[in-house]
Formats: structure tokens, sequence, C-alpha cells
């Protein structure tokens, strides 16, 4: 077909229509899809199909019978749990320990990338950043022969300087509060990367408007700063409610010991002294279970919270 212009020269126009279909774009891009292929099936293989496991919750399985011939007994492993005193207590701290790491460690980024913000002094500032990043690189194997070295009432560095006996990391109490204040130390700086992100972000006018309006250093933290990362902190505060029921195994287990049993006995190492060591693999694989379905309640119910209150959420 062609088309006759105003100007008399002759344009050719082709009127076919476009292939379109899923074998026309795998054939095009199949660079991409094959890139794609190897993630994904990642996620299928290691993510997916383990779900086929959660079986096991209702089963009195034996590995040597497998799945198929293991007697299917409903609910009571669930019964079991929920009834035995042991798993209360190890729920009870589990909430209370990931209660306090949350009120203790969520602001402590945030906190600390508004006044890395702030520093103006180029060197200064990707040093200090690389220092607070150290910690999270470690591990708590490491971290907790550390602690030991420096808190130990008879020998620690600490104690051995000030002169005193402190039991930090023998008695509950101060247990308790060294489990906090080392896991603060642990994370906060390598936190503090997503609430920098988020301030590179905000308008830079806006500080040039609050300055014109005669507000200060703290005045455009609070209401240029702080406002600017709202949105990243309501997402942050909602997966950090989703890991309420969850427990670090490795850090309860290396901090731990028999003068602390009452505070440090949580969900994991519950699940590792019942399920595991007594190979009662089904009563582990419950209350893995249980241990998901509460923290997906608490991710969409509090996401539904924010959006109700007029904040973002995660989608």
């Amino acid at each position: 077909m062609k088309i006759q212009p105003k100007n008399g020269v002759g344009v050719s126009k082709d009127t076919k229509p476009k292939k379109t279909g899923t074998l026309f774009y795998l054939k095009r891009d199949w660079q991409l899809y094959a890139l794609v292929a190897i993630p994904l099936l990642f996620i299928i293989v290691f993510k997916f199909l383990p779900l086929l496991g959660l079986s096991i919750a209702f089963l009195d399985y034996n590995p040597i019978l497998g799945f198929s011939d293991s007697k299917f007994i409903g609910f009571d492993v669930f019964k079991e749990i929920f009834t035995s005193r042991e798993f209360g207590h190890a729920l009870r701290n589990t909430l209370v320990l990931n209660i306090l790491d949350l009120i203790c460690g969520f602001p402590m980024p945030i906190i600390l990338a508004i006044f890395l913000n702030e520093i103006k002094c180029t060197w200064y500032k990707k040093l200090t950043q690389t220092l607070l990043y150290l910690p999270h690189f470690l591990s708590w194997v490491i971290i907790a022969g550390i602690a030991y070295q420096l808190f130990s009432p008879s020998t620690g560095i600490v104690n051995v300087m000030m002169g005193t006996k402190i039991p930090f990391l023998t008695e509950k109490w101060h247990w308790g509060a060294m489990y906090i204040l080392l896991a603060v130390w642990q994370s906060m700086g390598w936190g503090t990367i997503i609430y920098l992100a988020a301030i590179t972000g905000i308008n830079g006018d806006l500080y040039e408007a609050a300055s014109i309006d005669g507000a200060g250093r703290w005045g455009k933290i609070w209401h240029v700063t702080l406002p600017g990362i709202k949105p990243t902190i309501v997402v942050m505060l909602i997966m950090a409610l989703g890991r309420l029921m969850g427990s670090n195994f490795e850090r309860v287990k290396v901090l731990s010991n028999t003068s602390v049993t009452d505070f440090s006995e949580v969900i994991a190492t519950y699940v590792y002294r019942v399920g595991l060591e007594s190979n009662r693999f089904n009563i582990s694989t419950a209350v893995g279970l249980f241990q998901s379905v509460v923290g997906l309640i608490l991710v969409l119910g509090s996401d539904r919270i924010s959006k109700a209150l007029g904040e973002s959420g995660l989608v």
C-alpha cells in the first residue's frame, strides 16, 4: 500500500499485523528468559518444593516409612504443643525478647542514618560508615567470643578495669540487656544503608525552602527528612513485625548458658531440643508452620492498619 503525500513522494506503509504471542516473545528474547530461568528454578526447588514437607506436621512421621506410609494423626501434634508448658515458656521468651529487640533496635538505624547524613566531612563520613558496617559481617560465634572476653565476671576486660564482678552474661536480667545491646550493635550500622538511600531520594529544594522559612538543622530533620523517609520506615516496620515470632538460633545458642535458661529458652532452641534432638520431626515442623502463619497474619494485619491510617503499605 502506498500513501501519496502532498509533495508527491510515495511512502510505503506496512499494514501487516504485528506478531504477538508467547512463542514470539520467547524466540525474540530467549536470552532474557534463560537468565530468569536460573533464579526461578532456584526458588521452585528450594522454596516451593520444601512446602510439601509441611505434611509432616500432621503425620506420625517416620523417616524410614516416608510421607506416604506414615500414619496420619491430624492436629494431635498441635494439641500437644499448645498444651505443653515448655512451649508456652519458649513462646513467652521469644515474644518478650523480640519486642525488646524491636523497641531498642528498630529506631537506631533511623537515628544513625540521620546523623550520618548531617556529617559534611566526606572522608570522616565514609570512615564512620565502614566501621559501623563491619559488625554485620561477624558471625554470632565471633561476637559471643568477644562478649565473653569483655564481660566475663572474673576475667572480662570491663570488670577488670572497673574493679567489679558484674555478671553481664551469667545473670538472667543482665544477660537479657546484653542480648539486646549486642544485637543493636551488630545490626544498626547495616540497617542505615536503606535509610541513607531513602534520604538521598529527598528533593534538595525542600531543604532550601525550609532554610528560607527559617528552619534550623533540627527543623529540617523534623519537617523534611523524617516525612521524606516515612514510607520506608513504615515498610521496614511492617517487615519487622512479621519477624516477631522468629528467633535467631545461632545468636541464642552461643550467648546462652545454664545460668540464664529462664530467659534464653526460645522457640528456636525448643525446636532444636524437643523436635530434632528427640527425633520428633512433626513437632519441629508444626512449630515452624505455626510461626509462619502467625508471621503472615502480623504482616498482612499491620499492612492493612497502615493503609487504613493513610500510610503506604508493602504494595
